[in-house]
């Protein structure tokens, strides 16, 4: 991830917890989950944040873990579900994490330089089993890169780079819509490993 992303995410991590957790219920990710993943199998969540998806699936059928690049978020989530698992991953490296039957990877993607987005998504693809689903959103950005002012990297890329990076997949779910819970303008993917 981003140096300065993650840096910021450390540091005001219990602010960022509660702002996430003070939105509105993802009921359209919700839906999304509900509509594709693959019941009864295991589950990832990388880029977990404050854990909110990771107790939502269990509480919803789908055994998850999460994965989150920044000690603080993980720390957050821990606190607040320690029932679940929580471990530090990095993308694009992903070390050691295993494989799943559903990876979902909700606006991350976006926190990466430019260069990170193609090695990541072939990552999170790589630890898809066959025939598990593979979910993908971020954040739209027009034109270049942003920086909000906490310092996060918004990058600005075409969706086409994620598209050319799922050889084989077949694409469930392509859409461009306004996040039910940020309010944000955010771009999703859910494909399926053959």
């Amino acid at each position: 991830m981003d140096h300065q992303t993650l840096a910021a995410y450390d540091l005001e991590a219990a602010a960022f917890a509660k702002d996430w957790l003070g939105q509105p219920s993802p009921v359209d990710l919700q839906e999304i989950v509900e509509r594709f993943f693959v019941r009864g199998g295991n589950s990832a969540d990388i880029g977990c944040g404050c854990g909110r998806e990771v107790a939502w699936l269990h509480a919803n059928g789908f055994s998850a873990v999460g994965f989150d690049a920044s000690e603080g978020l993980l720390n957050e989530a821990r606190r607040r579900y320690p029932s679940f698992r929580f471990t530090h991953a990095e993308l694009p490296e992903l070390r050691g994490i295993g494989t799943f039957d559903n990876v979902l990877c909700e606006t991350v993607i976006m926190h990466l330089d430019r260069k990170q987005i193609a090695p990541s998504v072939r990552r999170l693809f790589d630890i898809v089993k066959p025939s598990g689903i593979l979910y993908l959103s971020w954040r739209i950005t027009e034109g270049t890169d942003q920086r909000d002012a906490q310092g996060r990297l918004y990058a600005a890329f075409d969706p086409a780079m994620v598209l050319a990076e799922l050889k084989g997949a077949a694409v469930l779910l392509d859409e461009e819509v306004v996040s039910a819970s940020s309010g944000k303008k955010i771009h999703r993917l859910v494909v399926k490993k053959p």
